[in-house]
């Protein structure tokens, strides 16, 4: 089991930056890629790829629509990973969602589709206003 817990959403205004955290917990991190997704107002079944880190290697990959704009990164000391946010638009307004998946093989392979993922937190909200 791998427990996720999101903070650092709010309310803040185009242009604007913004820090999200996900504390982890549980089992070895070292064999997981911790990603974040976005779920946008009016789409409730679709949780969309935003970035995702490898535990063990800190190699990243990110959307083509938040690149440049969002850093992906984490603590090991800490067990946590953040997703800093800057130039925010508001169409970046969303439930921002932190997710494990297991990766056993060593291999640094991404997976971008959230049924792929096992574990997810409890999602924090961000509101980019205009």
């Amino acid at each position: 089991q791998v427990q996720l817990v999101e903070s650092g959403g709010g309310l803040v205004q185009a242009g604007d930056s913004l820090r999200l955290s996900c504390a982890a917990s549980g089992r070895t991190l070292s064999t997981y890629n911790i990603g974040w997704f976005r779920q946008a107002p009016g789409k409730e079944r679709e949780r969309e790829f935003v970035s995702a880190i490898n535990w063990a290697r800190g190699s990243s990959v990110s959307a083509d629509s938040v690149k440049g704009r969002f850093t992906i990164s984490r603590d090991n000391a800490k067990n946590t990973v953040y997703l800093q946010m800057n130039s925010l638009k508001v169409e970046d307004t969303a439930v921002y969602y932190c997710a494990a998946d297991y990766t056993p093989s060593g291999a640094v392979v991404f997976r971008r589709a959230a049924t792929s993922y096992d574990y997810w937190g409890q999602g924090t909200q961000v509101t980019v206003s205009s």
